[in-house]
């Protein structure tokens, strides 16, 4: 069995939080199924609003598809999370993804 549908499994017997929902975004989003990525990282988001990495995660994932004003607004919220938290690294990432979001064309 592979790590979603292990993950699934989890999901599916009652165990729901950040880090599950995180791994899953990740796992859909290497397999290059963007849009399920999504979905588990806004879940993620929901258990736990300050989760950096997911922020950082669901940027990407919106990015791959193509949703990139959704994607700008991800990684500019997951900004001010990650300065409230003092994650200062992960807001400096973000902030470098945001400005190659908008050197795009069609960019933000």
């Amino acid at each position: 069995m592979g790590l979603i549908e292990n993950l699934e499994k989890m999901l599916a017997s009652g165990t729901d939080n950040a880090l599950l929902r995180f791994g899953l975004g990740n796992a859909y989003l290497k397999e290059g199924n963007s849009e399920k990525a999504v979905e588990h990282l806004k879940r993620a988001l929901e258990h736990d609003p300050g989760y950096s990495a997911a922020w950082k995660l669901l940027g990407k994932a919106l990015t791959d598809a193509e949703r990139t004003e959704e994607a700008a607004g991800a990684y500019e919220a997951g900004i001010r999370n990650a300065e409230a938290r003092g994650d200062l690294q992960a807001a400096k990432e973000m902030r470098v993804f945001l400005k190659r979001l908008a050197r795009q064309p069609g960019g933000v």
